[in-house]
């Protein structure tokens, strides 16, 4: 049962609205099933708001803001039927008008922190089901320019050579309860991305389930292209954008419990052809073939390994042990991620590394050969694209990893090509 004291707070934000709303009507401003509103700022609220919401109803909003900007929204009040994985009464906010990635999804009495879109474009959805209700939402909407927001929201486009991302309160204290950030890093098309965090402290769990930061390669959130999840306190050390792509998409989301520091990440902006190094010069060639698609002629070689472990070591670019955690059929090849429980030839190989956990993306060209089972662990040998991803051949030198391996692998370690 609400007080009277509960309703202050939504008197002086109706007293705000209609003040706003002033210059056009000098009523209170009547808050319907959804609109269409553009500007540079506004509110919208759930049908009927300060009024209980009606039950089975899905009301849509679409909000523009001027061309150049994005859009910032600030919940003021949120009154939904609450549960904890948000099932029956929520609020969903998107980026964009149509198949844009969702930012949030909103219930129960808990403001979530300001949302930021990444362009000028966003979609808000209320959604009801037939039972328990409350007094729906009141929001603020207002433009932002991209680059020049303050601490107290987060998320937004990042398109400049080189800057910074934190989460809200960095770093003077936790993070809010109940936020959602979404970057989007965007290149040249010339130039990938290179990412680290500087410092970071987001809420432990063994499987990230609760408060995280996930990368992933392009512009939505797609578990198949999903470069890492994160949590804890030990910070992820340089992802590379290894796919042929120039954007990243950044997401953190902490839950309505524990919070904790939070981050600052930075990134750049580097040319594709990896940079060289001080290291010894690989001596082995490339593919000819550069996108790798796997051909008719290609993939109809018998799938046979061939030669020794010493054979094959010198004429591969990388060479390595690990386990097959993801694998993923695209375009007639398999595309799969590997734990790495050992690395004996690196070279230009891309390493996504956690902490003291280590992992490479390959791709199979010819999907099942050599084949790779997820879950098994396996001595894998190949050559690196210019994108930093191992590319696997039908000749390239694959086998299960067994402990009696690792005596002859630590010797070709040291092997001189």
């Amino acid at each position: 049962m609400r007080g009277a004291n509960a309703w202050a707070p939504v008197c002086l934000l109706l007293a705000a609205a209609t003040q706003l709303s002033r210059q056009q009507s000098p009523e209170r401003p009547v808050f319907t099933c959804g609109g269409i509103l553009t500007g540079e700022s506004g509110f919208i609220g759930s049908e009927g708001f300060p009024g209980v919401y009606p039950p089975n109803s899905k009301c849509t909003w679409k909000i523009t803001v001027p061309e150049g900007k994005v859009v910032v929204l600030n919940f003021r009040f949120i009154d939904l039927e609450s549960d904890n994985l948000c099932r029956y009464d929520f609020v969903d906010v998107y980026n964009g008008h149509a198949n844009g990635q969702r930012i949030g999804r909103f219930c129960g009495t808990f403001r979530p922190g300001a949302l930021v879109s990444s362009g000028n474009k966003m979609m808000v959805q209320m959604i009801s089901d037939a039972n328990t209700a409350g007094n729906g939402f009141m929001a603020m909407f207002s433009a932002a320019e991209p680059n020049e927001r303050g601490d107290q929201y987060c998320g937004g486009l990042l398109d400049r050579p080189s800057g910074s991302f934190k989460t809200p309160n960095w770093p003077d204290r936790d993070y809010p309860a109940g936020v959602t950030c979404v970057w989007h890093i965007v290149a040249p098309k010339n130039q990938l991305i290179e990412l680290k965090f500087e410092k970071f402290d987001v809420e432990r769990d063994n499987y990230c389930r609760y408060d995280y930061v996930a990368v992933f390669n392009g512009r939505e959130v797609n578990d198949a292209r999903r470069i890492g999840k994160y949590c804890g306190d030990i910070a992820p050390i340089y992802v590379f954008n290894s796919f042929m792509r120039n954007e990243l998409l950044i997401q953190f989301l902490s839950d309505l419990s524990l919070t904790a520091d939070g981050f600052i990440g930075h990134y750049k902006f580097r040319p594709k052809k990896l940079p060289t190094t001080t290291e010894q010069p690989v001596t082995t060639t490339f593919p000819v073939t550069t996108g790798l698609k796997p051909t008719v002629a290609l993939c109809q070689q018998k799938c046979r390994r061939t030669g020794t472990l010493e054979g094959n070591y010198c004429s591969s670019d990388f060479v390595l042990a690990g386990t097959v955690i993801t694998t993923i059929t695209r375009d007639g090849s398999l595309h799969a991620t590997v734990s790495i429980i050992n690395i004996y030839k690196e070279g230009n190989l891309a390493i996504q590394q956690a902490g003291k956990n280590m992992s490479a993306r390959l791709t199979v060209v010819c999907k099942q050969c050599p084949l790779l089972r997820r879950g098994l662990n396996y001595i894998i040998m190949g050559q690196v694209g210019e994108d930093g991803r191992g590319k696997i051949m039908p000749n390239s030198f694959i086998m299960m990893f067994k402990t009696k391996n690792q005596k002859l692998l630590d010797a070709l370690k040291n092997k001189q090509c």
